[in-house]
C-alpha cells in the first residue's frame, strides 16, 4: 500500500503599504507565496505548484501576482520604494498619493 497526496504551505514574504485596487485605501498588504508539494507517506518531496498574491488588510481583497511582480514588490519593500511610495506600478491604480 502506497500513501501519497499533497500538502499546502503558505509563506508570508513581506508586508507592504500599497493603495488597494478594490477599496482605494492606502493600507498594509501582505505578500504571500503558496506552495503545494507532493507527499509520499506524509513526507513532502517536491513542489508541484507555486502561486503568489497580495491581500489588503483593510478590506481583505486578494490579488494574484506573477513571480516577477512578487520579487519586484519584495525588493521594493526591503528598500522602501524609490520615491517613498512602495508598490506603485504593479497593476493597481494609484488613485491618490499616500504621504505616510
Amino acid at each position: 500500500m502506497i500513501i501519497f497526496g499533497t500538502k499546502g504551505y503558505l509563506y508570508q514574504l513581506a508586508i507592504l503599504t500599497l493603495v488597494c485596487g478594490q477599496c482605494g485605501n492606502p493600507s498594509a498588504h501582505t505578500l504571500r507565496k503558496r506552495v503545494t508539494k507532493f507527499t509520499l507517506f506524509f513526507v513532502p518531496l517536491f513542489p508541484i505548484s507555486t502561486k503568489y498574491g497580495t491581500q489588503c488588510t483593510f478590506c481583505g481583497a486578494e490579488q494574484k501576482v506573477t513571480k516577477e511582480q512578487a520579487e519586484q514588490l519584495q525588493a521594493q519593500g526591503g528598500q522602501g520604494g524609490q520615491d517613498g511610495q512602495s508598490g506603485q506600478g504593479y497593476g493597481q491604480p494609484q488613485q491618490r498619493p499616500y504621504q505616510g
